[in-house]
């Protein structure tokens, strides 16, 4: 199936992830699909969550941290700035420490703790994750793409629901175990049950969100997960292998695009050796990922003669994946 025969078999996606190594073209399919949807009719959403602000490049635009910018009719783009989130994350984490126990002021030893959490990995994840789960759970799109975060991180996020599943289990069961203290410390254990109860409904209200955003990222019937890839050797390998990892998290992996091919009519022209060892490779190597990934393979987009940058130029790559039509 060709990817512009997809759209038109699959009309009830809605949430669109390519996904692959980095550079190979994710930002800038990802930009041609929205494109391509938005000039169809369809009010489009494309957001990132990478700090080096790669839809701004693409789009010649400033978005960076900017909310919901309208690109041209119908098509809208977003990118987090997690400084930003990550502050309002703390701050949201402070004023419910507040109100859970009753403090007029912070005390010193918890912003301490609060400020060393900020400059941990895990919050700046925490918080990025958050603001996913903000956009793709808000509505008022008819598509959203989600220009992904390389591999490592993307199947980070889809591992979180099993992490969170796990670690209030645990939670669960010591509340549990709790409730068999000697009656003797009754009154103690009744502030420490009501606190506890406020953690443990904080932690199943974030269970919830995250378990939301999972079922849509893994819903075959609204998500589709294309892997971008190109004819290189390692490529192929490291394309195959994480095509298994995400399986494993059941995303549904719907097709494989190949980018940067050079073009074959290339070859009868009188043009330097190296290209065309190049072509020659290439030829190769397209047959192993037709051999490897069968039926799955949407297309292959040929390497363009300039960098995909500005409406003009991601126009062109649309026509590219997506024909005339």
């Amino acid at each position: 199936m060709a990817l512009v025969d997809f759209f038109t078999e699959c009309p009830d996606i809605r949430y669109i992830m390519y996904g692959g190594k980095g550079g190979l073209g994710k930002t800038t399919f990802s930009a041609a699909t929205a494109y391509y949807l938005a000039k169809k009719g369809f009010k489009v959403l494309i957001f990132s969550v990478d700090p080096q602000a790669s839809l701004s490049d693409i789009f010649a635009r400033k978005i960076f941290g900017q909310g919901e910018v309208e690109i041209m009719p119908n098509l809208y783009a977003c990118e987090v700035d997690a400084d930003k989130r990550i502050k309002a994350y703390g701050d949201e984490i402070r004023k419910k420490i507040m109100d859970m126990y009753g403090f007029e002021t912070m005390p010193e030893e918890i912003e301490n703790y609060m400020k060393a959490a900020s400059a941990e990995p895990a919050m700046e994840e925490s918080a990025i994750f958050d603001a996913v789960v903000d956009i793709v759970t808000k509505g008022g799109y008819d598509y959203y793409i989600y220009d992904l975060v390389p591999l490592g991180h993307a199947l980070y996020y889809l591992s979180m629901t099993s992490v969170y599943d796990a670690w209030i289990n645990k939670i669960s069961a010591l509340r549990y175990e709790m409730g068999k203290y000697d009656k003797v410390v009754a009154t103690v254990q009744s502030k420490k049950e009501t606190a506890e109860d406020k953690i443990l409904e904080e932690l199943l209200y974030i269970k919830e969100r995250i378990n939301a955003s999972s079922r849509i990222l893994t819903d075959p019937k609204l998500t589709a997960f294309f892997f971008v890839l190109t004819p290189e050797e390692m490529i192929i390998l490291d394309t195959a292998k994480a095509a298994e990892l995400f399986a494993k998290f059941n995303v549904p992996i719907r097709g494989f695009i190949v980018n940067r091919v050079i073009p074959k009519k290339l070859a009868s022209e009188n043009i330097p050796q190296y290209l065309r060892n190049r072509i020659q490779m290439q030829e190769g190597l397209l047959a192993r990922i037709d051999s490897q990934f069968g039926s799955k393979v949407m297309g292959c987009v040929p390497e363009l003669d300039r960098d995909v940058r500005g409406l003009e130029m991601i126009e062109k790559m649309a026509k590219e994946m997506f024909g005339k039509r």
